[in-house]
């Protein structure tokens, strides 16, 4: 099996002061043009409620940060697709099929993957899954069932 690389994090340069200054003045010359269209009664909590959300957006993303020893993880690969069997304990195989154009007769055709997922919720024959990768379960479990979209009819 392929393995994929990690990629590095990335790390984004604070905003020096002269970029913020910028900023800033060009969002108040913002609010000035919008307090001379406006009348003199809606300029006035226009402007008070702009410094409140430049201090909230900070604090949002100071609380979204990630911790200093936590690692990011990025976006796992996901797939959806129909659960072939469910005889194994807590393990299902999931059949994923998608369309690869014939590069002679310029045709599509079906493809079918088989991936064993590891399964909590209870998934059964039939049932259309959506499975996400994740770390070596086993030898073979390289997937794991996130949510059951349908229910196969019975």
């Amino acid at each position: 099996m392929f393995r994929r690389k990690k990629k590095a994090e990335k790390v984004e340069p604070a905003p020096s002061p002269e970029v913020t200054a910028e900023v800033e003045t060009a969002e108040e010359a913002a609010s000035v043009e919008a307090s001379s269209r406006a009348p003199a009664t809606e300029a006035a909590p226009v402007a008070a409620a702009e410094p409140a959300s430049r201090s909230g957006a900070a604090e949002t993303l100071e609380a979204s940060a990630p911790l200093p020893g936590a690692r990011a993880r990025g976006n796992r690969v996901q797939k959806v697709g129909i659960v072939a069997s469910d005889k194994m304990q807590k393990t299902v195989i999931v059949r994923v099929d998608r369309l690869v154009m014939h590069m002679k007769y310029r045709r599509y055709v079906r493809q079918t993957s088989k991936f064993k997922a590891h399964d909590d919720l209870g998934a059964g024959v039939g049932d259309r899954v959506r499975i996400v990768e994740t770390r070596p379960l086993s030898a073979q479990k390289r997937w794991r069932v996130v949510e059951i979209l349908q229910k196969a009819a019975k």
